[in-house]
């Protein structure tokens, strides 16, 4: 695969998903401020956002605020994340991350990147989604699985790994599109560039696309 990423080529795709899909997309995951987004986020790990958005309801009735999450134990959480994969880790990484924000950050989300990479459970990619969708902070681009495939299929990367794909994303999209490319590509993942199959007849990147089976 031979890498085509450059700036004309990325304010193409950036102008036409955001035709297809809307100018500012946000995170689909229910939340009322920042607390419940790091925590619907941290769930959302290997997991749908919809599948999420079933249970998190419930938790945030029974348990309002850090504090309460901070107070529980693994197992009295699980009972409202097991259908969710990988959820005794979960159960683990939020509570930890609800102790060290009452600790470290006087009970407040941090709203840096550094202070967000201090929680437990927490990498670049929850980082990016909370720091975006709560506090309209921009400090890298979230990678999912989504934009992995897309990023990829359209040549503009040749990597899996998500870190090397930020850095490079980076690069070439504007700062104040950061927040929305990674819903745009996830947008279009979901769509119609999906990881099993790809419907490169309904895609708007068609013809511009490396990948796709359509030119039309």
């Amino acid at each position: 695969m031979k890498k085509i990423i450059n700036n004309d080529i990325v304010r193409l795709v950036v102008s036409r998903l955001k035709k297809r899909y809307g100018n500012e997309m946000v995170t689909s995951l229910r939340h009322s401020n920042p607390w419940e987004l790091l925590v619907a986020t941290m769930l959302s790990a290997q997991s749908q956002d919809s599948q999420v958005n079933k249970i998190t309801p419930k938790m945030f009735k029974r348990y309002r605020t850090v504090t309460d999450f901070a107070l529980l134990k693994p197992v009295e959480l699980q009972r409202y994340i097991k259908t969710l994969g990988l959820y005794r880790n979960k159960s683990k990484n939020i509570i930890n991350a609800a102790r060290s924000i009452k600790k470290n950050f006087n009970g407040k989300v941090p709203n840096s990147m550094e202070g967000m990479l201090m929680l437990p459970g927490v990498g670049r990619k929850t980082a990016n989604v909370v720091l975006a969708n709560a506090f309209g902070i921009h400090d890298g681009i979230a990678i999912d699985t989504h934009c992995i495939t897309v990023s990829n299929r359209l040549f503009l990367l040749d990597t899996k790994d998500p870190e090397k794909i930020e850095a490079e994303l980076m690069k070439y999209v504007k700062r104040s599109d950061w927040g929305n490319i990674t819903h745009l590509f996830i947008a279009l993942g979901r769509d119609v560039c999906t990881a099993r199959r790809k419907f490169c007849g309904e895609c708007v990147l068609r013809d511009i696309c490396p990948s796709s089976t359509e030119r039309s």
